[in-house]
Parts: C-alpha cells; sequence; structure tokens
C-alpha cells in the first residue's frame, strides 16, 4: 500500500526522474525508463503526462449483488452460500443461508479469488474491500463484485480500493441515516482517480503481484487451518481423539 501511494497517489518516481534521477527504488529499470518527465494540470491536479484522469467506477466492472427472497433458500446440502456482508467479516457460519436458484446471471457468482466491496452498511465496520477465499457463492445486494480485465489491473484495483477507503467511508457517513450508509455508484463515478500508462501498471504488478499471492495464499492457508481446527478442537476437548492415540 506504501508503493501505491508512492507510485499512483504521490507520483514520486516521475518527480524523481523530473529531477534528474536515473533509477527509483522498488520500481523495475525498464518501468522507470518508460516514465514520463513533467506533471501536467488536469481537474484532478498534476498528474503524470500521458495518464488518464478517469472515475473510480471505470476502474473495474462493479457488479452488484441479487436480491434474495426466503422462498430463494435451501438446504445447505442443495445449495451454494449467499454472500452478504456478515459472510465478508465471518467467513461460512450457521447463520449463513444457501441458495440453489438457477434463474440468476452467471454475474453474480463468485469463486475464491475474486474481489468484493461492501458498499452499504454501518460506514466504519462495514464498508471494505475484500477477496473472497471460500469458494463458490452468491453475491447478495449491498455488495459489488469487482471484475477486471487482467491481473495487473486487479491488483491495482484492490490496492486502489484500500486506499481509497477512508474517502468512501466518509462519502457513506454523509448520507447515514439510522446508522447505515451507502456509496453510490454516482458517488464512484464523482471520484476521480489517475490512471496509470500500461507500462507503469505492469510494472506495479511485477513489483507487488507476488506479495499479493503470497498475502492471499495466506489467508487460504488460514482458511485451512481454520477449518482443521474446528474439526478437531471439539473431538480434542470430549476425549473422542486422544494427543497420545495421534502421537502413537
Amino acid at each position: 500500500r506504501a508503493v501505491f501511494k508512492a507510485w499512483f497517489v504521490d507520483f514520486e518516481p516521475v518527480k524523481a526522474k523530473a529531477a534528474g534521477a536515473t533509477a527509483f527504488p522498488g520500481m523495475p529499470p525498464e518501468t522507470f525508463a518508460a516514465l514520463p518527465t513533467r506533471l501536467l494540470d488536469s481537474e484532478l491536479g498534476p498528474v503524470p503526462e500521458g495518464w488518464e484522469v478517469r472515475s473510480l467506477y471505470s476502474a473495474a466492472k462493479f457488479i452488484n449483488g441479487a436480491a434474495f427472497k426466503s422462498s430463494h433458500f435451501c438446504d445447505p446440502s442443495s445449495g451454494i452460500p449467499v454472500v452478504k456482508i456478515a459472510e465478508l467479516k465471518a467467513g461460512i457460519t450457521e447463520q449463513t443461508k444457501y441458495s440453489s436458484r438457477t434463474d440468476l446471471d452467471p454475474r453474480y457468482r463468485i469463486d475464491t479469488g475474486e474481489i468484493l466491496y461492501s458498499w452499504s452498511g454501518s460506514p466504519d465496520t462495514s464498508l471494505d474491500t475484500f477477496i473472497w477465499t471460500k469458494g463458490p457463492g452468491l453475491v447478495n445486494q449491498h455488495i459489488f463484485r469487482v471484475v477486471t480485465e487482467s491481473e495487473a489491473q486487479k491488483v491495482l484495483v484492490y490496492y486502489l480500493l484500500k486506499h481509497l477507503k477512508q474517502d468512501l467511508i466518509e462519502i457513506a457517513r454523509n448520507k447515514q441515516t439510522t446508522g447505515l450508509g451507502h456509496v453510490t455508484i454516482g458517488d464512484m463515478q464523482r471520484l476521480l482517480l489517475a490512471w496509470p500508462d500500461p507500462n507503469t501498471l505492469n510494472g506495479f504488478c511485477e513489483v507487488i503481484g507476488p506479495i499479493f499471492a503470497i498475502a492471499f495464499n495466506g489467508l487460504l492457508e488460514s482458511e485451512k487451518l481454520a477449518t482443521l481446527r474446528d474439526y478437531l478442537l471439539p473431538r480434542l476437548l470430549s476425549g473422542r481423539v486422544r494427543v497420545e492415540a495421534v502421537r502413537d
């Protein structure tokens, strides 16, 4: 996230090159060599020459989840989880609803590795960006499924949403009623950002992509360990499984 801010908010590599530097710490040499050497005025303020000023909403496809009725739910054995904000925060629990709806467009279906953004709820506790790790699911309304055209764009948009978290929370807070707030498509269309040229985008993915992958794999490993814990702990406490037997 610090690298994201340096490259895409403070434009430190471009400023360094404009000042005569021949390299920038952590940036691939070929990426630095292709950088512009000046900032140009824009509606957002000074941005690197050749970069676009675009809205947050245009940075990816933000697909809002589907609406579900009680009649859409089924037994867990015959459906897949309906992903609400509760599932983003606490995972699949006994309170999770399941559905086997066949009328839903495929765009509402998600799987492990996808980016989700919860845009409604208590601003400080509900609005955030998540990477889904729990397999096939159906996205409920109040959650955007964030779809990108490439892995490089996915990495950039993830850190972009993390960087803008507080801005989005404040937008929601300003419309807060009865404890709830929300971010609309219109809000995202008005929120401007500097979008890099393909060279800088790919350079960012080259540097941050492996870190992103390590963090994601860590989440998957945590899921496996949590599942193992939840399976073993009750059996150990009840005596159904004994440590001595496992050691033997």
